[in-house]
């Protein structure tokens, strides 16, 4: 992911206001929303996964439910930067849901961002049953609101730049 995938992915989703943030994960699915500024993330909900057709359904009606114009998921790099197959599972997963939502996807890079909200989580003393209910909707809320606060740099930097001259 560069800055020129993430203005390509901000332009190709102008249409619709909001996005939705996805953090795929083996046996759950963690979304987020963001708000129609696209200023802020907000956790929305965790999808239990069953089988292919009925996750990629419940994204499909959360997406025309709340007008999103694009998907931000995230890529699950290895430390080193490299993909390994939870990276190419989640590129498999965005290429089936295309034919279905064919909306803008921006793979955003998602290390160690359960262990960021776990961290927080923890700090708040949350109980190990709350962790578990709520730590996918917001690691999807956090790689949603990493994205959104590169997406208002990139832009807003653009701007202060144009007012100089």
């Amino acid at each position: 992911m560069n800055r020129d995938e993430i203005a390509a992915f901000a332009e190709a989703s102008r249409g619709a206001p909001r996005l939705i943030g996805l953090d795929l994960g083996t046996k759950t699915i963690g979304i987020a929303l963001s708000d129609v500024g696209r200023q802020i993330a907000s956790p929305l909900e965790t999808i239990r996964r069953v089988k292919f057709t009925p996750d990629a359904g419940r994204i499909v009606a959360l997406c025309a439910a709340h007008g999103v114009g694009g998907l931000v998921i995230g890529l699950p790099l290895n430390m080193d930067g490299s993909e390994g197959p939870r990276a190419q599972s989640s590129r498999s997963f965005a290429r089936n849901l295309r034919p279905l939502l064919p909306l803008p996807v921006l793979f955003f890079d998602e290390r160690l961002s359960t262990a960021a909200v776990t961290r927080t989580l923890l700090e708040a003393d949350a109980s190990r049953a709350r962790r578990g209910e709520v730590v996918d909707k917001l690691a999807a809320a956090y790689i949603l609101q990493s994205c959104l606060d590169v997406m208002g740099g990139m832009f807003s930097g653009a701007a202060e730049e144009a007012d100089r001259f």
